[in-house]
């Protein structure tokens, strides 16, 4: 999907989604079955309606558009060994599965966010990882942004403080049973841009796919792109 809508971006197009992925968080924002049969149904039967998009322009001077999270940190690591050591395990199992093995060899990123265009006060977090969502779920259904909303014109930057093993095992069983993450540890504010700067090379990515490194400024784009979603939307 991600290279799709690179592709038609600023055409006169609109654009089905079919819940086939991995993770399946932007399906599951538009509230479509789980189901691609039962989803290609309702899409059918639905109309289009018009999303954000958030843009990321990385230090090496690419821009690239995705639809739903991206990030950089513990999650890049673990969108890897999702697509390549666990990809057989299903859903959210998959994700944190991931995340996990990831976290046994993972040193914090220090991380510096800026917010270009408003009053907001810059961050400095040691991170497990900083991400930027349109979506209220990252990683099949791990709720991350549980606010975020895909047609407001804002995006969710979340940062997620460094954390010891015991903690991680704390969070644990919420978040298989309801990828619910509540800890004071986690940083979460609305803004329409965010610049990512790093202490050390890190890589940035959009919708699991690899965009490119940091510093990396990500921004919305308000309503960009129509897409084709249950009548009940």
């Amino acid at each position: 999907m991600q290279a799709l809508v690179n592709a038609t971006y600023g055409s006169d197009v609109v654009l089905g989604v079919l819940p086939a992925g991995g993770g399946n968080d932007f399906a599951a924002a538009l509230q479509l079955p789980e189901d691609p049969v039962a989803a290609a149904r309702a899409i059918l039967r639905g109309h289009p309606m018009r999303v954000d998009l958030a843009r990321a322009r990385t230090a090496d001077g690419r821009v690239r558009l995705y639809l739903g999270g991206g990030g950089l940190g513990i999650d890049a690591e673990a969108a890897r060994y999702a697509n390549e050591t666990f990809r057989c395990m299903p859903g959210r199992s998959r994700y944190i599965a991931s995340a996990l093995w990831a976290f046994c060899g993972y040193r914090a990123i220090g991380v510096t966010a800026e917010f270009p265009g408003s009053h907001l006060p810059s961050m400095e977090v040691n991170s497990l990882l900083a991400a930027v969502l349109n979506t209220p779920t990252y990683g099949s259904g791990i709720r991350l942004a549980p606010g975020a909303r895909l047609d407001d014109g804002w995006l969710d930057a979340v940062m997620v403080e460094d954390l010891s093993a015991f903690q991680v095992l704390q969070l644990l069983p919420r978040l298989l049973k309801s990828g619910e993450l509540r800890t004071p540890h986690v940083h979460r504010v609305r803004v329409q841009a965010v610049k990512f700067a790093t202490d050390r090379p890190c890589m940035f990515h959009g919708d699991g796919e690899i965009l490119g490194p940091t510093p990396v400024v990500i921004e919305v784009l308000p309503q960009a792109v129509r897409v084709l979603v249950p009548a009940q939307n």
